[in-house]
């Protein structure tokens, strides 16, 4: 995978990073990711992946743009009211970076469906805004062997983790949560969430899809991070392997 004068010159700020080089950027360009949910953390997972050069965005969403969306999705405007999400977050990724290819999937991803939609994937990041679509995704990754990048937030708060489930050390998302697709939750109408809640925690996101292709720095696989921005507080935890997991324990 080849770089052309011009790649050279937008991904300049990235390449002179030792971490990344231009083999690095070679392995962006060649790689495929895959965005569960255009909302509000993957506005900004497409705007910096495109801007990166990550070489294929595979954006799967089956709404439409609403106002209420607009306080924290910033990849749309007014304009594009009543449009299909996949399809306008798709063109906001080529109008950024013509370099990508971008692939719109107006699709409600489940069970059913979850493996074909993902088995292209290098990478997949979850922000979907339904727990049942959180677990057919991850059940997905699993047996594909896709390394998930999981974000969530709520109110003045977010978490974000790695998950790698097939590796023997390394836990599944369903060691984290358990085995519970009709557990009660709150959705953004209800709950509220302050919009530059929704762009740290995308941005966190890119940033760990970005060092799943290219590796760089600790391993994050296996850790939770926890961001409550109410108190201006970022914590890890270790997130263990349940060896009585059914989807990955031994």
């Amino acid at each position: 995978m080849t770089l052309s004068d011009a790649e050279l010159d937008r991904y300049a700020r990235q390449i002179v990073l030792k971490e990344i080089g231009g083999a690095g950027q070679a392995q962006l360009k060649a790689a495929s990711v895959t965005v569960i949910g255009a909302g509000g953390i993957g506005s900004p997972v497409i705007q910096y992946l495109a801007a990166a050069g990550v070489g294929r965005l595979v954006i799967v969403d089956n709404d439409r743009v609403e106002l209420s969306n607009l306080q924290r999705q910033v990849v749309f405007d007014s304009a594009l009211l009543g449009r299909p999400k996949a399809a306008e977050a798709g063109r906001a990724a080529c109008r950024l970076n013509p370099e990508v290819r971008v692939a719109p999937v107006a699709e409600r991803l489940d069970a059913a469906n979850a493996g074909a939609l993902l088995a292209d994937a290098d990478v997949v990041i979850d922000g979907c805004d339904n727990f049942a679509t959180r677990l057919a995704v991850a059940d997905a990754v699993l047996r594909l062997r896709i390394p998930l990048v999981s974000a969530a937030v709520g109110q003045f708060e977010g978490q974000l983790a790695v998950y790698r489930g097939w590796e023997t050390d390394r836990p599944c998302y369903r060691c984290f949560v358990g085995d519970a697709p009709d557990r009660a939750e709150a959705s953004c109408a209800e709950a509220g969430v302050l919009g530059p809640i929704t762009g740290v925690l995308g941005s966190l996101a890119a940033l760990e899809a970005i060092r799943a292709i290219v590796p760089f720095g600790d391993d994050p696989a296996g850790k939770l991070l926890l961001v409550d921005l109410l108190a201006w507080r970022f914590r890890t935890l270790t997130l263990p392997k349940d060896p009585g997991c059914p989807c990955c324990g031994r």
